[in-house]
């Protein structure tokens, strides 16, 4: 984790200097820096847009009395996307530009659901969160849905 951590706050942002200099080289500071405001407004339009959208999509299921998993997953891409796209460089621009793109974000968002299924698993005898190394082999848990509302009735 250490090793993330460190990868995120430092090789990454050097990485990001090093392709904006190596850049402006190629080009000049003035295209440099007018690509870096452009994408930086074109990210915040974009991120307001698809957010709204995905606003729109996750109040639309729970008046349908849906769970808006997926939705409150592109909640998240989008505003990850947001961040990265404030942040000036080349890399973070491509990241979020990418999680802008509903068919890319639903690819991330099976890649995301995939690694959080096999990192955690609800144990039935424990009732507590085990990783995939410790479960050793899945368990099918039985459950019985009872509608109090509907005894009661038949009751009266």
């Amino acid at each position: 984790m250490l090793l993330r951590l460190l990868l995120l706050f430092t090789i990454i942002p050097l990485v990001e200097l090093w392709l904006l200099l190596w850049l402006a080289e190629q080009t000049s500071w003035q295209f440099t820096l007018g690509l870096v405001i452009f994408t930086g407004i074109l990210g915040a339009w974009l991120a307001r847009r698809e957010g709204l959208k995905c606003l729109q999509t996750i109040h639309d299921r729970l008046q349908r009395d849906e769970l808006p998993t997926d939705s409150l997953m592109d909640a998240m891409m989008i505003l990850l996307a947001g961040a990265v796209l404030i942040t000036p460089g080349v890399l973070t621009d491509l990241l979020g530009f990418s999680l802008l793109v509903p068919q890319l974000r639903r690819l991330a968002r099976k890649w995301v659901a995939r690694r959080i299924k096999a990192r955690m698993f609800v144990s039935s005898t424990s009732n507590s969160w085990t990783t995939s190394e410790e479960r050793g082999r899945d368990q099918v848990i039985d459950a019985r849905v009872i509608d109090v509302e509907s005894e009661n009735s038949d009751r009266q």
